[in-house]
């Protein structure tokens, strides 16, 4: 038997299911709006709020720990690597007598270099240099320049260092007076010798132009004596009789004493050109054979001739054989240095050796166009008005000897960085940055010190500085490590 109500109940269950997930649906999709309203609601911000957000935070002081540490002051530059009292070179005069201009010897001939002089050559007394003409030029020890020929009779400060000279070569010139006689002449002639060369003796010209003059000295002698013989002639009467001595007129005897002076005159002048001759005959040293140099031995730093030059002009640069380095330094840092102050001297690859400051030399040029120089162990750490240089901003040349050269003794030339220690604090000291020190109205130096968002004046005096950072000491009030000072707002 059927019954029909039965089936119905499946289909009513369908609808009543149908119509939850509608409600689920509806529900779900309130939810998700009021969420996406609260979400929105939360980060849209007024024009006011934004702008509000945007605003910078409130500027509050820059600070900086205080630091106890120990304190090396340095004076740091760039300098370069010389050798010192560089002087020119050349030569005084032709090298042989240049008397002939076609002698056999080559005298007169033009001057030409025959041997170059070669660089960083070490000089001692008595080498060669160089050779003009195949002649010597000598290296002899003596601070009055070599500026004429030195031969017979010639005497004064430069005979006496050439006779110095001869006897420590181990030539003894017989005295040292400064006379140039026998004996310095033999020396010389032996120290040439030893050295290979013939000293400079008279020439063929020499020996005729001795004869000409010495001719005209007793030319001269006769035409006095002929003279003064006419004073006394007789003269014989008309018709061939004999005639006792007449005496002369007024006016031939005036006649006769002018000629008589006139030929004493021609004497004495002949007598002069031989004495003048004599005295640089024989054997002599010329004038561009020797360069006298104030130290031995010493360094030839630059040559500026060639073999086949003619050696008119500087042929070169002569130095000592101590190195020195040669830097420049603002004028605040030069007023911090002082005779004798240590000084490290480091190449670009490492090479070291220390040195000594010597001179620290104003960079001004005096009227004159020399330089001033000042002794740094009198002047040095005195206030900008008085020391070595009033300008902070101009450069001042520092002079630093280098006692003990080693690797820097090859070095010319080269840059070297120079570090100067100028000073160093006793143990460890309180510190601060530079920035951090203000000066009151009373010109006393004072921090400002945060504490617990406080800011505080400390009066303070300053000490060392170096690389931006100053040593301080409290003045009465309270400062430590690890504290805060103000180097900004």
């Amino acid at each position: 038997m059927s019954h029909p109500e039965e089936e119905n109940p499946s289909g009513v269950s369908g609808r009543i299911g149908s119509g939850r997930r509608r409600l689920g649906v509806v529900v779900s999709a309130v939810v998700l709006v009021g969420a996406g309203g609260w979400f929105a609601g939360t980060q849209v911000q007024s024009p006011a709020d934004a702008a509000a957000s945007h605003q910078a935070p409130k500027a509050g002081p820059v600070t900086v720990a205080v630091v106890r540490q120990s304190l090396t002051a340095s004076v740091v530059a760039t300098g370069s690597v010389e050798f010192a009292s560089p002087r020119p070179l050349s030569l005084a005069g032709p090298v042989g007598s240049g008397a002939s201009a076609s002698g056999a010897d080559g005298e007169g001939a033009e001057q030409r270099v025959t041997k170059a002089p070669v660089a960083g050559t070490k000089i001692k007394e008595g080498d060669v240099l160089m050779t003009v003409n195949g002649r010597p030029v000598f290296a002899l020890a003596g601070s009055v320049p070599m500026y004429r020929a030195l031969g017979h009779g010639t005497s004064g400060d430069d005979v006496t260092q050439l006779q110095k000279a001869l006897k420590r070569l181990g030539f003894d010139p017989g005295g040292t007076g400064g006379t140039y006689g026998q004996g310095t002449a033999t020396a010389v002639s032996d120290w040439y010798k030893s050295e290979g060369y013939d000293a400079q003796e008279p020439s063929s010209a020499d020996q005729q132009q001795l004869g000409t003059l010495e001719q005209a000295v007793s030319a001269a002698q006769e035409t006095l004596l002929t003279t003064n013989s006419g004073g006394g002639e007789e003269s014989s009467g008309d018709g061939g009789s004999s005639s006792s001595p007449s005496p002369q007129s007024s006016t031939d005897k005036q006649v006769h004493e002018i000629q008589v002076k006139s030929a004493q005159k021609s004497l004495d002048l002949a007598n002069d050109a031989l004495s003048s001759f004599k005295a640089t005959y024989g054997t002599k040293v010329p004038a561009g054979e020797v360069v006298f140099l104030p130290k031995l031995p010493a360094r030839l730093d630059k040559v500026t001739v060639k073999t086949g030059d003619i050696p008119s002009a500087q042929i070169g640069t002569v130095t000592s054989s101590d190195v020195v380095v040669q830097a420049a330094v603002p004028g605040t840092d030069a007023q911090l240095l002082r005779h004798g102050m240590t000084a490290q001297l480091t190449t670009a690859d490492g090479k070291s050796a220390q040195g000594t400051v010597d001179v620290v030399a104003d960079d001004t040029a005096s009227s004159d166009g020399s330089s001033s120089a000042t002794d740094t162990s009198a002047t040095a750490g005195t206030d900008s008005t008085s020391g070595p240089t009033s300008d902070s901003t101009a450069a001042v040349q520092v002079r630093i000897t280098v006692p003990d050269p080693g690797p820097l003794a090859g070095e010319a030339e080269a840059a070297v960085k120079v570090t100067i220690k100028v000073g160093a604090s006793d143990g460890k000291v309180l510190t601060v940055p530079m920035a951090a020190i203000h000066t009151s109205s009373d010109g006393r130096a004072r921090v400002k010190v945060e504490r617990d968002g406080t800011v505080t004046e400390v009066h303070v005096t300053v000490g060392l500085s170096a690389a931006g950072i100053v040593e301080v000491k409290p003045d009465g009030g309270a400062l430590k490590a690890g504290e805060r000072v103000v180097v900004g707002e």
